[in-house]
């Protein structure tokens, strides 16, 4: 491919990402997906993944460009995913490009999907379509990490959200924390709530603050799941929690009568007892079992036990941290691990960027480990279908 070549590709892509980007709170559980068609250098279709059971990114770019009474006829199409090539709630793109034949299609990259995984792409060569893998696929894969992590690891992309002073206190010693940070951080809180596919929190913080976990300070078309790790099914009937069916309770109790109140309220009861520690809630078994139902991306709101519990069981993939310019003294950690001997020992973490909400800045970090496992597989299946 020539230079020219490239960087015309990744111009038509990154747009085709910045449209994926602008449907982050609805496709779930389907990627989120962008497409541009493109004709002599001019965009004359664009499309994103509607809703699930929806039309696709593919079939939006077509019906517009239609609409624009474009011809599809020496076109390209830009989309951010390998179009899928299975029936599942709706027919296959590959059959609606294969029906129209661009003379090129350019890919983000493939599709992780088992049911997909190169046979998109093997069908629009088949038939003579010119088909580009891997442009731009890292920062394809960034805009669907809990999709890629699903298919990949059978668990979703997991992220502890978290809110401390700057000597990296979460709450006052008697668990007063509202607020340390300001409303514009509390704002973007809620929208990585509202991109997840779940809002996590434990029974601790659900005793303290009594939340709510669903998204109100920014708009979106749909609320997450919620998910409670409750060991021993402390909830109490009246929690805030309760009020809304559909709570999902991960617990280590096999207390019928319990259980039979909480689902009697709407909760969905699921036990995941800890082989080895009895009493507490495997949160690997629970990562499974959200990824075996659809959950992409798990956004975690709890306290420094079960923050801790996350990291120490190897299960975060991100970590969110607002720090507010201020100092509590003793206080409340944000995660609750226990010593190392050497710094050899501690957990690898890489930044990929910080951004301020005044008075507050948030800084994103990610697990190295966890994350290149994603791109290895990216990476090799882009190799394998280049």
């Amino acid at each position: 491919m020539t230079d020219d070549r490239l960087a015309t590709d990744e111009h038509f892509m990154a747009q085709a990402l910045e449209l994926a980007y602008s449907t982050l709170y609805v496709p779930t559980p389907n990627p989120r997906v962008g497409c541009l068609i493109v004709k002599n250098g001019q965009v004359i279709g664009q499309g994103v993944t509607q809703k699930s059971g929806g039309d696709h990114a593919e079939i939006m770019a077509l019906r517009d460009a239609k609409n624009n009474q474009q011809s599809i006829d020496g076109a390209t199409v830009y989309v951010t995913l390998e179009p899928c090539s299975h029936h599942g709630k709706t027919p296959p793109c590959t059959d609606a490009l294969l029906k129209v034949k661009p003379a090129r299609v350019v890919i983000g990259h493939v599709d992780p999907n088992p049911a997909v995984a190169g046979r998109g792409i093997e069908q629009l060569r088949a038939a003579g379509i010119d088909v580009t893998v891997g442009v731009l696929a890292i920062k394809a894969l960034e805009v669907n990490p809990g999709f890629v992590s699903r298919m990949v690891r059978g668990v979703p992309y997991i992220w502890l959200k978290i809110a401390a002073s700057m000597d990296v206190k979460t709450a006052l010693p008697n668990g007063e924390s509202q607020w340390i940070t300001g409303p514009l951080a509390r704002a973007d809180g809620h929208h990585w709530r509202a991109r997840s596919c779940c809002v996590l929190t434990g029974i601790g913080t659900v005793k303290t603050d009594d939340p709510q976990m669903n998204v109100r300070s920014v708009q979106t078309p749909r609320q997450p799941q919620r998910a409670l790790i409750d060991h021993k099914l402390d909830i109490e009937p009246t929690a805030k929690l309760l009020q809304t069916p559909g709570l999902l309770i991960f617990t280590a109790s096999a207390d019928q009568a319990k259980q039979k109140l909480l689902k009697d309220l709407g909760a969905v009861v699921i036990e995941v007892p800890q082989a080895n520690q009895p009493g507490k809630v495997d949160l690997p078994g629970v990562a499974s079992w959200l990824g075996k139902h659809g959950i992409n991306e798990l956004h975690v709101e709890a306290g420094a036990n079960l923050n801790g519990a996350f990291w120490q069981t190897g299960c975060v993939d991100e970590l969110l941290i607002y720090m507010a310019p201020m100092f509590l003294g003793d206080g409340l950690p944000m995660l609750k691990l226990p010593g190392i001997d050497q710094l050899s020992e501690a957990g690898q973490l890489a930044f990929i960027d910080h951004q301020a909400f005044e008075p507050d800045i948030r800084v994103r970090a990610r697990t190295v480990s966890r994350w290149q496992v994603l791109v290895d597989h990216i990476q090799a299946s882009t190799e394998r279908l280049q």
